[in-house]
């Protein structure tokens, strides 16, 4: 940290605050004083709920330190979360502009796939009350858990 210049260091009244950028990533380093160029860092792990994303993240400082591949981000969505995700917030859009549940369906699905009758009972139209929902969930803070490491504290409903 104390080679750290510029901007890129500040110091706070809790102490020291830096971010290296190396191995592609900017890690963002805290300290409650500023060390010297010749001590030894160490890692500080509070044995918490998040404790197995805080360590994955620390064996990713690390391998930045050095100069190892880093593989993927310890909360990286998977391609189909993040595509649950796209349709929950567009749904929640259309609902937010007065669409109804069909119109909605229709906008994420196509017209094709809406059926003349027996639309309440369609599987479609729940699985849009459904993404309607979770993007309301969203909207009105359960975003957060998107930044939590998927656990038995955490489960994903989606």
């Amino acid at each position: 940290m104390a080679e750290l210049a510029g901007e890129n260091l500040r110091h706070a009244p809790d102490g020291w605050h830096g971010i290296a950028p190396f191995g592609g990533v900017q890690h963002r380093l805290w300290s409650r004083e500023l060390p010297s160029s010749v001590s030894l860092a160490t890692v500080d792990l509070p044995l918490d709920r998040d404790f197995d994303v805080r360590l994955q993240a620390a064996h990713r400082f690390w391998l930045a330190l050095k100069q190892r591949p880093l593989g993927p981000p310890t909360l990286a969505l998977t391609p189909r979360a993040r595509l649950r995700l796209i349709l929950a917030l567009s749904a929640l859009d259309g609902w937010l502009e007065g669409n109804s549940y069909r119109k909605i369906a229709e906008g994420l699905s196509g017209k094709a796939r809406i059926p003349d009758r027996g639309w309440k009972t369609h599987d479609l139209r729940s699985r849009t009350i459904c993404l309607v929902k979770k993007g309301l969930l969203l909207m009105l803070g359960s975003y957060r858990y998107l930044l939590r490491h998927k656990g038995k504290d955490n489960e994903d409903t989606s």
